[in-house]
């Protein structure tokens, strides 16, 4: 099942979208405009949009599609350093202050990578990334796959993790380079304003194998990154299971789970994104999301 949030005469509004990519409007149907509500009482929802059956709907193109959780409750998780090609061209760049010698393999992470991205950073498919030329130069891009948690829990063990996830959408994790390199962290260079694209769509886990989905990122047209998430150094019940150590995960939380190879700061010398770049991300089953750089 596909749903989307999109910008409604009311505001915003929560919609299925069918196979003929047709969006039927559920807003009232589900009480909320809220998808995170409408995954805390999933169960009841799912039962409503059943008992409804088919509804006509519009031709998706002429909708307006929002992030799938336009201001989310709390920050996005997000996990670096995640694929091993990635690990080691952003280890041999000079913007890891945590990595070891170029060539060896003392930048691979003995454990997940986890920051944050604030809810400020968040906006929809179409949606301009700002450059904020005040504060950085240096601009990236990010290919990743979000994981949407539905049940919550703490000290989830990996072997039940799954059990927590309700689906899946695509995030771009921008990235300021400089700010990354310069403050030694990431949630300076990670978490300005629209630094964190997402959707288009939010799609139920019955409908996705997360272990076997490509990953692609176009920058103009020109392909960029491509990967399986079978690359993956720490897998989804790894992530889970480590974030929520300690730490309650919520229905409607949202975690990246780390960007393949092929980011600018890969090439020599690095490939910045700059005015008007197109960023075109593509995984298997859950569409693409596109932005530009204002």
């Amino acid at each position: 099942m596909r749903l989307v949030t999109y910008r409604s005469e009311h505001g915003q509004g929560i919609g299925l979208v069918d196979p003929q990519d047709r969006l039927c409007d559920l807003t009232g149907l589900l009480g909320t405009a809220d998808l995170a509500e409408v995954i805390e009482g999933w169960e009841e929802a799912l039962a409503r949009i059943s008992r409804a059956g088919a509804q006509p709907g519009r031709p998706l193109a002429e909708i307006e599609l929002l992030a799938p959780f336009p201001r989310p409750r709390r920050n996005v998780f997000c996990v670096g350093k995640n694929y091993r090609e990635h690990a080691r061209e952003f280890g041999q760049s000079g913007y890891d202050a945590g990595s070891g010698p170029a060539g060896d393999d003392q930048h691979l992470p003995a454990h997940p990578v986890v920051f944050s991205k604030p809810p400020s950073a968040v906006v929809g498919p179409g949606a301009l990334i700002e450059r904020h030329p005040d504060v950085a130069r240096e601009l990236d891009y990010e290919a990743e796959l979000a994981v949407i948690i539905g049940p919550g829990g703490r000290d989830i063990p990996a072997a039940q993790a799954l059990r927590h996830v309700w689906g899946y959408t695509i995030i771009n994790d921008v990235t300021a380079r400089d700010r990354q390199r310069d403050h030694k962290q990431w949630l300076l260079g990670k978490g300005l304003d629209t630094f964190c694209p997402m959707g288009p769509y939010a799609v139920t886990a019955d409908e996705i194998d997360a272990t076997a989905l490509w990953i692609e990122c176009r920058v103009n047209g020109e392909l960029r990154q491509k990967a399986g998430t079978a690359d993956l150094i720490f897998g989804i019940p790894e992530l889970i299971e480590t974030i929520s150590a300690g730490l309650t995960l919520e229905p409607g939380d949202v975690i990246a789970t780390g960007t393949p190879a092929g980011v600018g700061i890969g090439f020599d010398p690095p490939r910045f994104l700059r005015s008007g770049d197109v960023i075109e991300i593509s995984i298997s089953g859950l569409g693409t999301l596109r932005n530009s750089v204002a």
